[in-house]
C-alpha cells in the first residue's frame, strides 16, 4: 500500500539493513577494538532503544574475511544448547564431553588463520548467573582475538554488580548503556529513513512529528511502528503528507492507550450494557 501510494520501491522503516545512529555506530566499533584483545562487552538498554539494530550489524560482520560471528537469539538459554550452536558455528564435530576441548582448539586455529571471533548473545539478561560463569570459564581458554558480547536490559548490570559476581564483571572491558534518543535524534532518524526509500523530508509535516516525539519517549522501536502505522493511515486517507490526524489514527490502536486509558474505557463499556 505504501509502495504504490508514494511510487516507491521499498518500505521506509523496515529496511533490511537500518544505519545505525551514532551511539549504536560507536559501540559496534569499540566491539571491533576490543575484540582484538579479548574479554566481554556489555550493551546494555531498555526495550527498543537500539539492541536488535546493533546484533544485526555484528552480524553482518561474520561475512568479512577476517571476522567470524556467532550470533545467538533465543531467550531462556541453557549452557548445552549454547555448546552446540558454538559447535556448529565452527564447524566442530564432536560429542559433548569433548565439545569444549574441540570448541578451544577451533578457536584457535581461527586466529592462526587471522580471524577475529565476535559471539553475540541477546536477551542476556534471562541467562543465569552460573551458565554466564561457564561461559567465562570456557572463553578464558580461546585465545585473546575474541568478544563475547552481552546484549541485555540494566539489570544484566545490576545482577553482576554483587560482589559475588566480581569474577564475571571483571572480565567486561568494554560497556555502553544505549540511551532513549531526545527529539532531534527522533527526527533525523525518520528523515534519514525516508530519504533512503526516497520519500522528502516533508512527508511527515512538524506537527506530526512533534505529536510522535511526545508519543514514543525517545523509544526507537516505538518510533518505527508509530512512523509505519502513521503512513498507513495517511495511505487510507489517500494523501501523501502524514499530518496530526494520521498519527493520531494510529495512536487509537489499543496497544498505544495507556493502561488507565484502557481502564477508563471498559469502565464506560461496562456501564453502557443494558
Amino acid at each position: 500500500m505504501i509502495k504504490a501510494t508514494f511510487g516507491i520501491t521499498r518500505e521506509p522503516f523496515y529496511r533490511n539493513a537500518p544505519a545505525l545512529l551514532p551511539q549504536q555506530a560507536e559501540a559496534v566499533e569499540m566491539i571491533k577494538i576490543h575484540a582484538q584483545h579479548g574479554g566481554f562487552s556489555a550493551i546494555i538498554g531498555h526495550p527498543g532503544v537500539g539492541k536488535s539494530v546493533i546484533r544485526a550489524h555484528l552480524e553482518q560482520m561474520g561475512k568479512e574475511r577476517d571476522t567470524v560471528v556467532v550470533s545467538f537469539t533465543q531467550t531462556m538459554h541453557t549452557y548445552q544448547p549454547i555448546l552446540r550452536l558454538l559447535a556448529a558455528s565452527l564447524q566442530v564435530q564432536a560429542p559433548m564431553k569433548d565439545v569444549e576441548k574441540e570448541l578451544v582448539q577451533a578457536a584457535v586455529r581461527h586466529v592462526q588463520s587471522q580471524k577475529t571471533l565476535v559471539i553475540v548473545i541477546d536477551d542476556a539478561h534471562l541467562l543465569e548467573i552460573g551458565i554466564l560463569r561457564k561461559l567465562r570459564l570456557l572463553f578464558e581458554r580461546f585465545p585473546k582475538r575474541h568478544n563475547l558480547v552481552l546484549l541485555g536490559h540494566p539489570e544484566l548490570l545490576h545482577r553482576l554488580s554483587l560482589l559475588c559476581n566480581e569474577d564475571i564483571k571483571s572480565r567486561i572491558s568494554y560497556s555502553k548503556q544505549l540511551l532513549p534518543l531526545c527529539d532531534a535524534d527522533l527526527a533525523a532518524f525518520i528523515v534519514a529513513e525516508l530519504a533512503a526509500v526516497g520519500l522528502g523530508a516533508n512527508t511527515f509535516d512538524e506537527a506530526a512529528l512533534q505529536v510522535i516525539a511526545r508519543a514514543v519517549q525517545g523509544n526507537l522501536r516505538l518510533c518505527r511502528n508509530l512512523c509505519y502505522a502513521s503512513l498507513v493511515a495517511t495511505c487510507l486517507d489517500r494523501q501523501r503528507i502524514v499530518t496530526v490526524s494520521h498519527v493520531n489514527a494510529a495512536l487509537l490502536q489499543p496497544h498505544w492507550r495507556s493502561h488507565e486509558a484502557l481502564l477508563k474505557q471498559q469502565v464506560k463499556s461496562d456501564r453502557g450494557r443494558p
